[in-house]
């Protein structure tokens, strides 16, 4: 049975158990086979990018069930105008994180990397300046 059943996710973990294999070289003890050693690293990064995807699926699965989808509604000239008007309002950093991921089209890492923060931040601000965008929709219809 498989940890990860997106091929491209289990890709990149495998690249990713080998680059620190190869740069953790010195901890391996020789305690196991080498396969063993390896699988080990894989299973634990498996893990980890399964807690990470849990944690904000959870966050996406509430906002994309929300009444106001804020991505298709910027299609619909009259709703991209309102949103304008509110991220014109809308504090920093909640007022760059939404435009950079919304009209930037960036990924939540080179988000926190333009902020010097990490990705889990950047994914945290986004989901908050999409709420706030929402209840200020909400209270001015």
């Amino acid at each position: 049975m498989t940890i990860i059943k997106n091929q491209s996710q289990a890709e990149e973990i495998t690249q990713n158990t080998f680059f620190k294999a190869m740069t953790a070289k010195r901890k391996y003890e020789g305690n196991s086979s080498e396969l063993t050693w390896l699988c080990g690293i894989a299973k634990h990064l498996a893990i980890d990018e399964c807690r990470k995807n849990t944690k904000f699926s959870e966050l996406d699965d509430d906002v994309s069930t929300s009444n106001v989808d804020i991505e298709k509604s910027t299609e619909d000239k009259d709703t991209a105008l309102r949103i304008h008007l509110i991220l014109h309002e809308l504090q920093e950093p909640y007022k760059e994180v939404f435009q950079l991921r919304v009209f930037g089209e960036l990924p939540f890492s080179q988000i926190g990397l333009i902020f010097g923060k990490t990705e889990n931040w950047a994914r945290v601000t986004y989901h908050r300046a999409r709420l706030k965008i929402q209840e200020r929709m909400v209270e001015n219809e």
